[in-house]
């Protein structure tokens, strides 16, 4: 009896010295500030984003993110311009890129660049082909964060086995034919030579490449677009490259949207396609899918002339102007966190997407991953030797998600024989009118 009175004296004063410190610690964690943070990354890119919350957190006893899964690109942009002033708002949130010019134009965020010049953060360590999408008269709006580039995936493998010569590391276009070629007449047709998806993205990338602006005012960069060019020299030489192969028999089209890359990602992992273009994004699957060397490339460019460069896709993180100055900072040191150098070279081993700090390219995690898959440091190498310019720093306009639909259209058609002119200049009429709506719609002069 004597030692159970003494077992319950003992709980009894186990409790009590529990109880004030389980107190103390929600009162730590009510007491710092909540920073919401909006994304739209599923898979290892949300697992990452909830590490990057925890180890914040853990570094610092001031404030406390909370990263919250808000839908498709599409559907968390509805959602912060219509919560955008009330409490149900973010404190800082993801955005794709083609929204940038509407958020910026919607006036829901504080530019970054106030945080940057108030801390004199040092910018140049982010890459300037990254920052400069995010930018508009010389000021940072957004950060770069989830970033890749348009890049040339090939089965290294197979073309080793069938004694085909790589192709270089910055192709022409005909460089990527002949392999393609080869490719198709020595497997005797079992292997498809290439393909090119009917992707929008894609076709801004061939005008980017060729130092061609897709939209007047240098691609909106020094005014509000008002007309818009899709039947370039630069585009009509990318098309006929693509005509030429479907008409040599060595292309596959799988069409376009989700399905159509799913499509052709399975027939590169089961060894029925040599070469596709796709983000770079992609890597981390397709190293993973498969027993063989995987080859990459830069963006191809035009024949005999040199790359000007491609743009980048992706995301990137704003902070909203509708939360109090001290939420807006824990915004920003969250911001600063995930773009440090070690941060975001964990991104890149994680995802895919592309370390955006110059420093990260030192960092063992990203040395490991090279030294085993030295093909991986391709799309950082495209990525770094980009000088920016207006024509390969992205279209800054509303409606780019409109752009992309019609140039697709263009590319099917185009791709099942509709003359190139023909094609290309339906879609121009359509843009420039979609273009000439919204610019009324938004009383833009």
């Amino acid at each position: 009896m004597k030692i159970r009175y003494q077992r319950w004296w003992l709980g009894l004063a186990l409790l009590l010295i529990v109880l004030p410190l389980g107190a103390c610690a929600r009162t730590q964690a009510a007491s710092r500030t909540q920073i919401v943070f909006w994304h739209e990354m599923t898979g290892p890119g949300q697992d990452q984003l909830k590490q990057f919350a925890k180890e914040f957190n853990a570094s610092q006893d001031k404030y406390q993110v909370v990263p919250q899964y808000e839908g498709s690109y599409n559907e968390a942009v509805q959602k912060i311009l219509h919560t955008h002033g009330t409490s149900a708002s973010p404190a800082v949130f993801q955005s794709m890129d083609v929204s940038t010019s509407q958020l910026y134009h919607a006036h829901v965020a504080t530019p970054m660049q106030k945080f940057i010049d108030k801390d004199n953060f040092d910018v140049n360590q982010i890459s300037p082909v990254a920052r400069a999408f995010y930018s508009q008269g010389g000021k940072q709006i957004s950060m770069p964060f989830n970033t890749s580039q348009p890049v040339l995936y090939y089965n290294a493998s197979v073309l080793k086995r069938l004694g085909i010569k790589a192709p270089p590391v910055d192709p022409s276009y005909s460089d990527i034919t002949r392999v393609a070629k080869a490719i198709s007449t020595k497997s005797h047709g079992k292997i498809k030579g290439l393909t090119v998806e009917e992707y929008g993205w894609l076709f801004e990338q061939f005008m980017a490449n060729s130092d061609e602006h897709l939209a007047n005012h240098e691609d909106g960069r020094t005014g509000i677009p008002t007309k818009v060019h899709l039947n370039t020299p630069g585009t009509q030489e990318a098309m006929k490259w693509v005509k030429s192969n479907i008409k040599s028999g060595d292309f596959i089209d799988y069409g376009a949207g989700g399905q159509a890359e799913s499509n052709e990602i399975a027939a590169f992992l089961a060894g029925k396609l040599g070469i596709f273009i796709q983000s770079s994004a992609y890597i981390s699957q397709l190293l993973a899918g498969t027993k063989d060397q995987l080859g990459i490339t830069y963006y191809p460019h035009r024949n005999g002339k040199p790359a000007n460069g491609v743009a980048i896709g992706g995301a990137s993180l704003w902070i909203g102007n509708d939360k109090p100055k001290d939420v807006q900072q824990g915004a920003w040191k969250f911001v600063q966190f995930v773009m440090s150098a070690k941060a975001q070279a964990q991104w890149q081993a994680a995802t895919g997407y592309l370390a955006l700090n110059k420093d990260s390219q030192a960092q063992p995690i990203l040395q490991k991953l090279y030294q085993k898959y030295p093909a991986a440091q391709v799309p950082s190498q495209q990525l770094a030797r980009i000088k920016a310019n207006t024509a390969n720093s992205g279209v800054f306009m509303e409606g780019v998600i409109q752009e992309r639909n019609l140039t697709q259209t263009a590319m099917a058609q185009i791709y099942n024989g509709t003359p190139i002119d023909k094609a290309l200049a339906i879609a121009e009429k359509g843009l420039n009118d979609a273009v000439a709506n919204t610019n009324r719609a938004n009383h833009y002069k």
